[in-house]
């Protein structure tokens, strides 16, 4: 008997591919953490199994921190997405970082909160090409009180949609976090839900909108990076 036209696949590789499917891939910024977790395992284990085992399940913990799962964005434009997974702790208007030297005029802000068990990879809001990218440096007050905008150390970043909105979105670090990690540069062009920096150890983000945009989100919801649209832009400008 012939064998027939659609073969059974193999079973290993078929595994293989629900592992990677399953499993998230890791931050390359992870690398050297988990290296380094795994190094301190093997010497641990030499003198103790339970030191060994508690450093062992630090690293896994570690290297679930630097996860950084897959996403696909709406396809629709004229949105603000997600910059990251979290809580949306304020809503409200407020004006955007002086470093990027936009008018003094406010705009309405969203500010998502990443407790450490959350991904903390930021993804681009929206598809464009970012006009300047700004850091400041500052405090380590916890990132879910509302100073934490004004006085910690932080990353800006403007970004100029297709349509030609700009959108502010800015890296804040928390109470632990002491690295902001940004990856993309001034005049770099980016795309809607691609991850472009990283804020190590409970962290926040906000997006400043532009005038006119529809808020989509509440106060209290979880987001997720790259896919939870967090407002409609105004209509493109012509």
């Amino acid at each position: 008997m012939s064998a027939g036209t659609n073969a059974p696949a193999n079973p290993i590789k078929h595994a293989i591919t629900l592992a990677r499917e399953t499993v998230p891939p890791m931050h390359r910024a992870g690398r050297p953490f988990v290296l380094g977790g795994l190094a301190a395992t093997l010497v641990l284990r030499r003198f103790s199994k339970p030191l060994g085992l508690l450093a062992g399940l630090g690293t896994v913990a570690t290297a679930a921190f630097f996860r950084e799962p897959a996403r696909v964005p709406p396809a629709r434009s004229g949105l603000a997405l997600a910059a990251a997974d979290g809580l949306v702790s304020l809503i409200e208007e407020a004006t955007p970082p002086p470093e990027l030297g936009l008018p003094a005029e406010p705009r309405m802000r969203v500010s998502v909160f990443l407790s450490v068990f959350d991904v903390h990879v930021q993804r681009v809001p929206a598809t464009g090409v970012v006009e300047k990218v700004a850091y400041r440096p500052g405090k380590f007050l916890s990132a879910d009180l509302d100073k934490a905008s004004d006085d910690n150390e932080r990353n800006s970043l403007l970004l100029r949609t297709e349509d030609g909105h700009e959108l502010v979105v800015t890296q804040i670090a928390g109470l632990v976090a002491r690295r902001i990690l940004c990856e993309v540069g001034d005049g770099e062009k980016v795309t809607a839900g691609d991850t472009y920096g990283l804020i190590r150890f409970g962290s926040r983000v906000d997006t400043y909108l532009p005038p006119g945009s529809k808020v989509l989100v509440s106060k209290g919801q979880r987001t997720i990076g790259g896919e939870t649209v967090l407002a409609e832009l105004p209509a493109a400008r012509s």
